[in-house]
């Protein structure tokens, strides 16, 4: 493929409709697979959506219920969009994320995960749980199949139109 008609596709593309598209998208299935995951492992989704709401708060508020849960859910896509807004952003200069959709998704992906894990969290009010290598592992497949691959497809599918 072209750079040049691949990054002119992108300038004309409608930006926001695009971000909606990858960040919902992305949000959608990154907390479907964190519910099912922590599910599994005994966490009730109202305290998964508590604990994302502890990044803000300060220390996870089980008293606040479903106040504080929908606010950790707004947080958690607050979040995805802002992925997709980097990236999107990122395409625009960088053409090969358009011409290498699946390597750059699984790499952006990655990327997040390690971003989300070592600048965000030690930063936010969220509890902090000891290093795990199973869950790194969950994580880092989580965040390549439901943040990178989605957002990086999405953007390269309703660009190229």
């Amino acid at each position: 493929m072209n750079p040049i008609p691949a990054l002119s596709s992108v300038q004309n593309s409608d930006p926001l409709l695009l971000i909606l598209r990858a960040g919902l998208t992305c949000g959608t299935l990154d907390i479907t697979a964190a519910l099912v995951v922590y599910g599994y492992f005994g966490l009730p989704p109202m305290r998964l959506l508590q604990g994302v709401a502890a990044g803000v708060l300060g220390s996870p508020d089980f008293e606040g219920g479903m106040a504080t849960a929908l606010l950790g859910l707004f947080c958690h896509f607050f979040i995805a969009f802002w992925a997709a807004t980097i990236y999107f952003t990122a395409t625009r200069w960088v053409t090969f994320l358009l011409e290498h959709a699946a390597t750059s998704g699984v790499l952006y992906g990655i990327a997040v995960y390690f971003f989300m894990n070592r600048v965000v969290m030690p930063v936010s009010g969220a509890v902090k749980f000891s290093f795990s290598f199973k869950m790194m592992a969950i994580g880092i497949v989580i965040h390549i199949f439901c943040v990178g691959l989605p957002i990086a497809i999405t953007v390269r599918r309703f660009s190229m139109n």
